[in-house]
């Protein structure tokens, strides 16, 4: 008797799973339109602010981001995990002090 073999079958079209980069894409509603929504590994060198919460996310650590489906790179978002699943359940009252950074 051979052993038997886990293995998972791959089909003929990887592409199409993963568009960009390995990670996959989605559409999400939000605010009443669509938003496009990417997982991030989160492996480049660059602090962003959450705008659910208004904390940084340090480079390395996974998060996600969200663009409305008409937008562009410059309406790029980029939020923690859980800011953007609780994203209906917050407020957009985030008050910054005068001299805060507005990224």
């Amino acid at each position: 008797m051979s052993p038997r073999r886990n293995r998972i079958e791959k089909p003929d079209d990887r592409g199409s799973a993963a568009p960009t980069g390995g990670s996959l894409r989605r559409v999400e509603a939000y605010r009443g339109e669509d938003w496009v929504v990417q997982t991030v590994a989160g492996t480049a060198g660059r602090h962003y602010r959450c705008p659910g919460c208004d904390q940084e996310i340090p480079p390395g650590v996974g998060h996600v981001v969200a663009w409305p489906d008409h937008g562009g790179v410059d309406d790029r978002r980029h939020w923690h995990r859980a800011c953007w699943g609780a994203r209906e359940r917050r407020g957009s009252n985030v008050l910054r002090g005068r001299g805060a950074p507005k990224y």
